[in-house]
């Protein structure tokens, strides 16, 4: 079992506006986008490490991973083909937080990660963040018509705990859909 680090009210405070090295590879299957790390996350240096998001369980339940993953095993993901980053790189303790600003630049940031690591697939994790930072006003859930260079692009819900409108299950179902189109392609 890996150690857990449970980082002190001082340290998740000081974390805002700091970074979180992305997970990231050349070739991936595909690269998660959380929208920016919370100040935990940016507290323990792991991706979605607070407690209370989903992520880690709805890939588990999706298929992505055999067994569930600790925030802490987050660069294990590399060794499966799917790594991870942000689109804006700030922490903040909500993504209300971020401008439309942040949320530009982010884009112009991710796409040239994109052109670099040229991932297969982008997963992008919050529709209103992506329709914010890809100006797509009228996206929806799921597989996007646009490309990003040669790396297709889906949409899935935000899986923090703080998304109300769904729940583990239907995370996971809908994280599935992108698992079989990933397996099928």
């Amino acid at each position: 079992m890996l150690p857990i680090y449970k980082p002190t009210r001082a340290e998740v405070l000081a974390a805002y506006n700091t970074t979180l090295p992305d997970v990231i590879a050349p070739n991936l299957k595909i690269l998660f986008s959380g929208i920016n790390p919370s100040l935990y996350s940016a507290a323990v240096g792991h991706h979605f490490a607070r407690p209370g998001n989903r992520f880690w369980k709805a890939i588990h339940l999706a298929g992505f991973t055999e067994r569930l993953l600790s925030p802490f095993e987050d660069r294990t993901l590399l060794d499966r083909g799917f790594g991870l980053t942000n689109l804006a790189e700030r922490a903040t303790a909500r993504a209300d937080e971020l401008t439309n600003e942040d949320l530009s630049i982010g884009h112009q940031v991710l796409a040239e990660k994109i052109e670099q690591y040229q991932p297969k697939l982008l997963a992008v994790l919050g529709v209103s963040a992506y329709r914010t930072a890809f100006r797509q006003p009228k996206a929806r859930m799921g597989l996007q018509e646009k490309p990003l260079f040669d790396t297709t692009i889906w949409v899935l819900p935000n899986p923090s705990g703080l998304n109300a409108h769904y729940q583990l299950n239907d995370l996971a179902n809908v994280y599935r859909e992108l698992y079989s189109f990933a397996t099928q392609t």
